[in-house]
């Protein structure tokens, strides 16, 4: 506290690492106490300009990137280009990881949200006890789900423009030219595998032949089938081949989770 020309400046630590000053009467003045007076100007400027919260068209500037949570989902840009023969479940996790790490994303295991029937001595494996836990992002760190409860329930916040690419672009869906929302799961809604008798995984993701069949999901959440607003259960396909699958409004394209 120092008198400057009849009144009080005092400089006092404010909240958040900010400074206050504040003035008042006071008693009569020497030059003396107005050079000190300055001088504590002078050094409360330069703390204001310091330690001042950042204003809103500051914190506007940060780069996304330095504050977007890391991509932990995506719908795979293309598949291998095989129809829903992926190499098994083994060739969809390695294609989730190419797509991934190629994006920037490194470091993280890497799962196909898919699920397998229980063959050739292999038990069947549900895609959502692939995953992990969550939450999950996309790539422009968007919030997709909390953890697998929110993810199979009503209040996911997934559909075209939060589903994206592991490029953090939109997948084409129902109006688009060509449609490519249907998206392998070979799951029902719950993420487990089908118990039903039939084939729902076209041959555990090694087949790519015009009859079999997958469950397939709608990353829209529009269209027809069984349960058209469905992101993993909508309807099954109609063959499994790559020509099959883009008949029908497909591409042979997957989810892929970061555990």
């Amino acid at each position: 506290r120092a008198p400057v020309d009849g009144y009080a400046v005092v400089v006092m630590a404010g909240a958040n690492g900010s400074f206050v000053v504040e003035s008042g009467t006071a008693l009569k003045t020497t030059n003396g106490d107005r050079m000190r007076a300055q001088a504590l100007f002078m050094i409360a400027g330069a703390a204001l300009l310091t330690f001042a919260p950042l204003e809103a068209a500051d914190r506007d500037a940060v780069p996304m990137d330095a504050i977007a949570e890391p991509m932990s989902f995506f719908i795979t840009n293309a598949g291998p280009g095989n129809g829903a023969d992926l190499g098994g479940i083994e060739g969809a996790d390695r294609h989730c990881k190419v797509l991934a790490e190629a994006s920037g994303s490194t470091g993280r295991t890497w799962r196909a949200y898919l699920s397998t029937l229980g063959r050739n001595g292999k038990s069947a494996e549900n895609a959502r006890d692939r995953i992990g836990t969550g939450p999950w992002h996309n790539a422009k760190g968007v919030l997709v789900a909390s953890n697998i409860e929110e993810l199979h329930g009503d209040n996911n916040f997934l559909g075209k423009e939060n589903s994206l690419s592991e490029k953090g672009v939109m997948v084409n869906a129902r109006g688009d030219t060509p449609n490519m929302h249907d998206i392998l799961t070979g799951s029902m809604p719950d993420g487990r595998v089908s118990s039903d008798t039939t084939d729902t995984t076209c041959d555990n993701w090694t087949s790519s032949s015009a009859t079999g069949s997958a469950l397939v999901g709608h990353h829209d959440k529009q269209g027809g089938g069984v349960r058209p607003t469905s992101w993993n259960s909508a309807h099954p396909s109609r063959g499994c081949g790559q020509a099959n699958l883009q008949a029908t409004g497909g591409n042979g394209l997957f989810y892929c989770f970061a555990m």
